[in-house]
């Protein structure tokens, strides 16, 4: 859910891959941990800090990864032989992913020069995917503008041995009216594409930064690095403490700062920005729920017809993944 950093597409990602931001809460003025002055998260007011099978389409094989192109310090590179059977389970602190789960946020964004509603709706399904060896969580992302429809992804997320969580792919949908204007597919040992880390298992300030995934093919390169820990914040759905805060940029958007904030047991709870961020996204969650047998069967329904879409539209990144199930 990651959504998640640009306007697109969480999620994550998430969702170009649009990030659907989760705002989080502002912290006290510090060194900036990307260097240079400090980019104070805005739009974050309420916020306290505390002390410190058959596979259709293309048959092709994935390429293998080039692990020295995304190092991740700390979490180690990524590969494969990292995960064990129960992948697809996501138990991680500040990132859970049960099957069920849902998270609504509300905030705003500028685009030219105009502020606008905009709000995430985030559910993990309970469907599986395969993705380079690997058993993923599904994660189902819509996101609105003033109401409007304007994006919809599927996104892929598995937890190492370690606790670590990573996302391996999505596939977002972006829309003008009715229309598909856009579906910039990136999923793991394809187009050059690789997985990153979506949370750490043990988040610790001033460790190295590290990529939260890459796909070259359609400018997926956003880094995290940990910005702050042990926070407290308030959103509509309670106050959080113990909150983990991370500072998600990227090269091709110098001095652009994403923050999200991600609570224990909770996941993320709130979006911000800083710098030169043109978006200025702000996102709170307004509700967070678990769903009922009813509503679960809707987004595996809906899941499942944007990999049907997937298939056709985005056969180099996607075609030659297994289903879901």
């Amino acid at each position: 859910m990651n959504g998640h950093r640009r306007p697109r597409p969480v999620l994550v990602g998430a969702l170009t891959a649009m990030a659907l931001p989760l705002t989080l809460t502002a912290c006290g003025p510090a060194a900036s941990e990307t260097g240079g002055a400090a980019a104070q998260p805005a739009g974050t007011a309420g916020s306290t800090t505390s002390p410190s099978p058959a596979t259709p389409g293309r048959t092709a094989s994935p390429s293998q990864p080039d692990l020295r192109r995304l190092e991740t310090v700390g979490a180690g590179a990524y590969s494969r032989s990292r995960f064990g059977a129960n992948s697809a389970t996501i138990t991680n602190k500040w990132l859970p992913m049960l099957p069920g789960t849902q998270w609504v946020f509300e905030g705003s964004t500028v685009e030219d020069g105009e502020r606008i509603d905009h709000s995430l709706v985030s559910t993990v399904t309970d469907l599986t995917k395969v993705v380079d060896g690997v058993r993923t969580a599904v994660l189902w992302e819509r996101d609105f503008e003033n109401g409007d429809p304007v994006e919809a992804e599927v996104a892929f997320f598995a937890q190492d041995t370690d606790g670590n969580v990573w996302e391996l792919g999505e596939y977002p949908e972006e829309y003008e009216g009715s229309q598909v204007v856009d579906h910039p597919a990136w999923i793991t040992g394809f187009d050059g594409a690789l997985a990153g880390i979506a949370m750490r298992a043990r988040p610790v300030v001033r460790s190295r930064d590290y990529a939260e995934g890459l796909g070259p093919k359609v400018g997926w390169d956003d880094r995290g690095k940990v910005y702050r820990t042990g926070q407290r914040t308030c959103v509509p759905t309670g106050c959080y403490s113990g909150v983990v805060v991370i500072d998600e940029f990227s090269k091709s958007e110098p001095g652009a700062h994403q923050y999200k904030y991600y609570a224990p047991g909770v996941g993320n709870v709130r979006v911000g920005f800083g710098g030169k961020d043109a978006t200025k996204e702000t996102l709170v969650l307004a509700r967070h729920r678990k769903l009922g047998a009813a509503d679960l069967s809707a987004g595996r329904r809906a899941a499942l017809t944007l990999e049907k879409h997937a298939y056709r539209t985005a056969r180099s990144a996607y075609g030659g993944t297994e289903q879901m199930r």
